[in-house]
């Protein structure tokens, strides 16, 4: 797969690089999607582009075959890693379901922004980034997957996303390549 093109109104999206998620066993070393987000966000803010960062602090309510989550979350369970390095400039999302477009502001600020294409990244690659990716294809963004800057729980899983699902929503390539992209 390879990225071709950024419009100039690219946002980026990192998706739930947050201390719960990121202490999961992942499939691919977290620490290094992180620190692939991380690159991709100081690429962003050193050209003017957008970065959104996205945390998690609930669940969609309906009923699941799979197991419920036990206990309360740790107090910091929702905090963005330290090393994404938070700015002011960032657009915080917080969402409650898989996706970060369903019940939050992401579409609305992409769009006050001017932004027409977006760049993901995080933690899960097979549900919130894919959710995430699913939902902006179908609201008309251009999509790219820093492939190299995302994991699963489940190997499988995300060997699915990337190979299977991320061609049928746009393009994706590695975080080196995006930041080549972003000239």
């Amino acid at each position: 797969m390879t990225a071709t093109t950024l419009d100039p109104n690219t946002a980026l999206v990192l998706i739930d690089l947050q201390k719960g998620i990121a202490a999961l066993p992942t499939a691919h070393p977290a620490a290094e999607v992180i620190e692939r987000g991380a690159r991709l966000a100081a690429a962003f803010r050193a050209r003017g582009l957008p970065v959104v960062l996205v945390n998690v602090t609930g669940g969609a309510p309906g009923r699941t075959e799979g197991p419920a989550r036990a206990g309360n979350p740790p107090a910091d369970w929702a905090e963005l890693v330290p090393e994404l390095d938070r700015q002011p400039s960032d657009v915080l999302v917080t969402k409650k379901t898989w996706g970060a477009f369903h019940g939050t502001p992401l579409d609305m600020e992409l769009r006050r922004l001017g932004v027409t294409q977006i760049v993901l990244a995080g933690i899960a690659t097979s549900i919130g980034v894919e959710s995430t990716a699913r939902s902006a294809y179908e609201h008309g963004y251009h999509v790219t997957v820093a492939t190299d800057a995302v994991t699963d729980m489940d190997a499988d899983a995300h060997r699915n996303s990337v190979e299977k699902i991320f061609p049928r929503l746009g393009e994706a390539d590695t975080t080196d390549a995006v930041v080549k992209l972003l000239g």
